[in-house]
Parts: C-alpha cells; sequence; structure tokens
C-alpha cells in the first residue's frame, strides 16, 4: 500500500534546512573542478524545493488479508487441540500450534442463525436484528463486517452457509457487501449434503443430486448422491484465494460440517466415506461425525498449503471456530466422543456447552506460536477487530457490543480492553437468557425458572448453583441481563410457551 506521508518530520526538515544554509562550497580539485556560479543551484532554491515539495512516498506493509473458518455444531472437546483423543485433526491442531488458542472464546448464539448474525453485525443477541432459527432476513440498514472491510478496499466472499437472507430479499450476501457468494443460503437448506442446487450469488446452480419430496427450501434426502456439498464449498473457497492471492480478501469460509441431515434422522450424518474410522467398532452415525470432522481438518490443510503457495501465509490471519456447541442429532451421540469436553450442556443449551467454542488464531510473524489465551470474547468482537487490524474503524457502528481483541492478536495482553460482561438471549422453546461476568455466570434457562449462579473459576461444568450462598451478586447479574435485553415485537420472552421454530 502507497501513503502520501512526509518522508521528513517538521524538526528534521528545520535541521535539514539549516545544514544546506550553512554549508561551505567544496573546495576544487583537480578531479573535480569548481562549477561556475552561473550553472550553480542557490541554496535558498535548494532550501525552497525542500519546504515546498510536500509529502513524499512511503511505502507501507499491505493490509492483512482475513480467512475466518467457521464449523457447523462442532463441540469444544471435538478438535486435538482442545483434547478431543478419538478423532483425528492434525491441520487444524497445526494451525493452533502456530497461533493462539483462546480457551473462553463464545458463540454468538446457541443455534444456527443469530449466532452468525452476532459474528456479522457485532450486536449480541438481545440488541441483535435476528435472535432466532426463523426465516428473518437482514435488513438494508444492517452493517455487516464484509461491508466494514469493502471501503479499505477488501475483495470479500462467504462460500458455505449463510443463514441470514433468502432468495430474493434484502439479506442476500451480495446485497449484505460480499462480492461472491456461493453455498447455501437457507440453514434448513444446508442440512443436505447431497442437495438438487446451491447458490452462487444469486441464483442457482443445479447439481447432480436427486431429492424426492425436496422441501420449499431445498431440504430432504438425495436418493442419488452424487455432487457432496462440502467437497464443492472447499473448491470454491480454494480458487476464491487462486483469483486474490493478490489484493487484500476477506474470505468467510462457512462449513456445514458437523451438522447432520436432519432429515435423514438416524442416518443424518453424511459423508462419502468414513475413511480412517471405517473399521472402528463404533456405531455408524459416530462414525460419520469423526469422518466429517477429519475430512474438514484435511480441506483446512488444502487452504493452508494454498495460502504458502501464494506466497501470502505470512499476511493472511486465519481464524478458525465453530457457530455453537455439538448436536445430538442425525443419530449423533455427543457423549461418545466427548464432544463438548469439559463442559455442561450441547446445542440449544446457554449453559457452557452450548455457547463455548473453540477459536483459533494464526498470524505468522504477528500473533505468538502455541499461546493459550483466557481472553473473555464472542462473536461480536469479529468486527472490531478486523476493522482494526484493516485500518477501517470509522466504517463500524458506534453503538455495537463487540470490542477489538487486536491487542491479544499482537501479545500485548496488557493494552486489551476487557468485557463488562457478555450476554445471551435465546427466545425458542421456553426462552432462556445467560450471563458472564468475570468468574461469575448466571443462567436462567428456562425464562421462568430460577436464576442459577455458577462460579467457572472453580466450576467449569457447571455442576455447584450458589445462588443461594450469594444473593447479592444473583440481584446485580439479574439487573445486567434486564438491561441488556431489548424487546422487540419480534423478540420477547414469553410469557408462556413460545412456538417452536424450525431446528436449524
Amino acid at each position: 500500500m502507497i501513503s502520501l506521508r512526509p518522508r521528513f518530520t517538521p524538526c528534521a526538515q528545520v535541521l535539514l534546512a539549516r545544514e544546506i544554509l550553512t554549508a561551505r562550497p567544496r573546495a576544487a580539485t583537480r578531479t573535480a573542478p569548481r562549477r561556475e556560479r552561473s550553472v550553480q543551484l542557490p541554496r535558498y532554491a535548494l532550501l525552497c524545493l525542500l519546504l515546498l515539495a510536500g509529502p513524499l512516498p512511503v511505502v507501507r506493509a499491505a493490509p492483512p488479508n482475513f480467512i475466518f473458518i467457521m464449523a457447523d455444531d462442532l463441540g469444544y472437546g471435538d478438535l486435538g487441540c482442545f483434547g478431543q483423543r478419538r478423532i483425528q485433526t492434525p491441520q487444524i491442531d497445526r494451525l493452533a500450534r502456530q497461533g493462539i488458542r483462546f480457551t473462553d472464546f463464545y458463540a454468538g448464539s446457541t443455534v444456527c442463525a443469530p449466532s452468525r448474525c452476532v459474528l456479522m453485525t457485532g450486536y449480541h443477541t438481545g440488541h441483535a436484528f435476528i435472535r432466532g432459527n426463523g426465516k428473518d432476513n437482514l435488513r438494508p440498514s444492517d452493517v455487516t463486517v464484509a461491508e466494514v472491510l469493502k471501503p479499505a478496499g477488501y475483495a470479500t466472499a462467504l462460500i458455505g452457509k449463510w443463514g441470514l437472507g433468502h432468495e430474493g430479499s434484502s439479506g442476500l450476501p451480495t446485497r449484505q457487501g460480499f462480492d461472491q457468494f456461493f453455498g447455501y443460503l437457507d440453514q434448513h437448506h444446508a442440512h443436505n449434503y447431497y442437495p438438487s442446487f446451491l447458490v452462487r450469488n444469486e441464483s442457482r446452480v443445479p447439481l447432480n443430486n436427486v431429492v424426492p419430496r425436496e422441501g420449499k427450501f431445498g431440504q430432504g434426502v438425495a436418493s442419488k448422491k452424487v455432487d457432496y456439498s462440502h467437497d464443492l464449498i472447499t473448491r470454491e473457497a480454494l480458487e476464491f484465494v487462486d483469483r486474490h492471492h493478490d489484493q487484500p480478501f476477506f474470505l468467510y469460509w462457512s462449513l456445514t460440517i458437523p451438522h447432520a441431515n436432519n432429515e435423514a434422522r438416524a442416518k443424518g450424518m453424511e459423508v462419502p466415506d468414513y475413511g480412517i474410522y471405517g473399521d472402528r467398532a463404533w456405531p455408524e452415525p459416530q462414525k460419520g461425525h469423526a469422518a466429517m470432522i477429519t475430512r474438514m481438518d484435511s480441506d483446512v490443510g488444502q487452504l493452508l498449503a494454498r495460502l504458502e503457495r501464494h506466497g501470502i501465509a505470512d499476511n493472511t490471519v486465519v481464524f478458525f471456530t465453530t457457530d455453537n456447541g455439538p448436536h445430538r442429532e442425525g443419530g449423533n451421540d455427543p457423549d461418545f466422543q466427548n464432544s463438548n469436553g469439559p463442559l455442561r450442556g450441547i446445542k440449544r443449551d446457554l449453559t457452557e456447552g452450548g455457547i463455548r467454542v473453540p477459536m483459533i488464531v494464526r498470524w505468522p510473524g504477528k500473533t505468538p506460536a502455541g499461546v493459550t489465551s483466557d481472553f473473555v470474547g464472542g462473536f461480536q468482537d469479529i468486527m472490531p477487530t478486523l476493522a482494526a487490524l484493516a485500518d477501517s474503524r470509522a466504517h463500524v457502528p458506534d453503538d455495537i457490543d463487540g470490542i477489538s481483541f487486536a491487542p491479544t492478536l499482537s501479545g500485548d495482553a496488557t493494552a486489551q480492553r476487557q468485557h463488562d460482561f457478555l450476554y445471551w438471549a435465546f427466545y425458542e422453546r421456553r426462552g432462556a437468557r445467560a450471563l458472564r461476568r468475570g468468574r461469575w455466570k448466571a443462567v436462567q434457562q428456562p425464562i421462568r425458572s430460577a436464576v442459577r449462579l455458577y462460579d467457572l473459576k472453580n466450576d467449569l461444568g457447571e455442576q455447584s448453583d450458589v445462588a443461594a450462598a450469594y444473593p447479592q451478586r444473583v440481584a446485580k447479574l439479574v439487573r445486567l441481563m434486564d438491561g441488556a435485553d431489548i424487546s422487540t415485537p419480534r423478540w420477547k420472552f414469553p410469557g408462556a410457551v413460545r412456538k417452536k421454530t424450525p431446528a436449524n
């Protein structure tokens, strides 16, 4: 990047000017006779040229590329670098060794669409526009991460699952700051790993799969399975890097693995083959779950290799995370492979297992390697962090809930601002909310139940409710929760049981 900034400070210019004015003429020599005065440039003219020359171009480092990889329903304990022993994830483990592993990072919600809305817009689920798994669309007024980066010259692409806008709506990725989109618009369509179509930008692309009794949004179970969507999405991501490696880019690679095809019921862990797990004495769904994750891991390795091939690995910030906790769908049993690690709960719970997620960030030469961070952050922090790294802060809305954790990425924890608290609201089923402030976490699920209090420092698994011992602390956290949530006609906690929205 070229920046037109003065090469000399005012102080340096004054010193140079004084040197010009006081310099003595060099004596003539035989080899270098003194030039005639008529062709000598007067000293005062040199001084004027110096002072009037104005800013000179200075070469600055190119802005970093960003790749944000998000798995779907991956558990906190599903990766080797987070304690997994049965499922092999060597490429993601390598990513963790080369970067920072965040232990206290949180998804935007405990289900798909609202979590992605928090990620894209920087507002937690007490303020975000989309707070549940309905068929809501982002509005033209909503500002996304892509829209924050585009003014800084970034090429932007979403490859994979969107979930924040449907065909013909204002929420389409190409109407929310992304130059390019390929994948699933609808989260229910994304259940099907062998769909009859995917979407490129704003048009359907037919595939070779046959889906009888296909749902309105493309969901269903294929009778003829030819094109595995994850492989197509991976290829598209690699090709995007090939096309844009010579300019700043933001790639949001939003994978569907290891989400289940809910429509396939007990056979929902769809994968072309079980790979190295084929001969394990495991239930079929657990073979599928493991094979999906290892397949994804291999493809992450492909992407990292592509960065090396183009010579841009050192200037690319790679994030890896997931949208919420592990699931119990499609025949999958999250307990079999200890998918939630030491945490309590799974997807749709506001205990740690539903919302605390693995987060890894690698930026060679910038982020410390092999470091573990206990910074307490969440998806709402992604927008301000990327904006800070891209020097595009001016385009971030003033009232978002996120903070930049760029200082942590550079290894300067002392300069890192901290959240006062993190908040989650879940409006489906019977409603729920939770708030973490430091070591303390309040959980109210269902919404009409008593508030539970956990000391995460001493009880990460949330086994001991200590609310009765700390009534004043509970009252304080309840006041914070009350103030954090802005109800709207669309989103308000039920006084009775709220109608259930479809599973994502």
